[in-house]
């Protein structure tokens, strides 16, 4: 493919080799963010229009706002890897991949400029007005892929965001004291929280036993939903922030 026009009017593109068609021909009914984690917005660019990387990602947003498109919709990039959301695995199959530049780990997880984040914005509100999809299922990479990536991060500004028309987010409960569920643990207490966790779409075994899948998963909502915290543990601010975002679904309040 030589070239296409891009599906966002404010797109520049460039071409990724990296794609294919989605499997059983799925419409994307979901979003997902990532960060880049290189060294340099350019080299990060590169990779994934590398036909060596086989990866690659719908969008790129750099830090200045320029947005390039590298993979039409229409298509499967090769962005989510291995993860599941709801039950359903392929993510690729069912989802749109934005890429934000950020160098993550590399330079202690700078922040995202303003700039960045108001084109990630208007570029999501786009998407997600033209194939329909809900707020809640506007994920980050670590959402779909628990304990395997933690990108884009606690530090990316969800709550800004969703200020800003993009998301489901509720302000989380404040962290205090207080009974917690930990690592070790298991009863009817931990089942229900794991049902709330998988009601909400993270993928868990639902067993009554806080184990390693249900640590990582609790990790990552952390990470999305609660960031003054990211540990595991399942404590009052944890379980209250997931209990009000699940109150805040259409579908649950309805």
């Amino acid at each position: 493919m030589s070239g296409f026009s891009p599906d966002h009017a404010h797109a520049d593109v460039r071409v990724s080799p990296n794609f294919g068609a989605r499997h059983g021909g799925i419409k994307p009914d979901c979003l997902i963010l990532h960060y880049t984690g290189m060294e340099t917005a350019q080299a990060a660019e590169n990779w994934l229009c590398a036909a060596e990387s086989e990866v690659s990602s719908h969008y790129l947003v750099h830090e200045d706002g320029r947005i390039v498109q590298m993979v039409r919709e229409s298509d499967r990039a090769w962005h989510a890897g291995k993860g599941s959301w709801k039950g359903r695995c392929d993510v690729n199959s069912f989802s749109i991949g934005v890429e934000v530049v950020n160098c993550g780990p590399l330079a202690d997880f700078p922040a995202f400029p303003d700039i960045q984040i108001e084109a990630v914005a208007a570029l999501c509100r786009d998407i997600c007005a033209r194939h329909a999809i809900a707020p809640e299922r506007v994920l980050a990479h670590s959402d779909v892929s628990p304990g395997r990536k933690i990108d884009p991060g606690e530090r990316f500004p969800w709550q800004l965001l969703h200020a800003l028309d993009v998301g489901h987010y509720v302000p989380p409960a404040p962290v205090q004291g207080g009974r917690f569920l930990a690592p070790g643990d298991r009863g009817e207490p931990v089942e229900a929280f794991q049902s709330m966790l998988a009601l909400y779409g993270y993928g868990l075994d639902i067993n009554g036993l806080y184990d390693e899948q249900t640590r990582v998963a609790v990790e990552a909502f952390q990470r999305h939903f609660r960031p003054a915290r990211v540990d595991g543990v399942a404590d009052r601010s944890t379980i209250e922030t997931l209990h009000r975002l699940l109150s805040a679904l259409p579908s649950l309040s309805a």
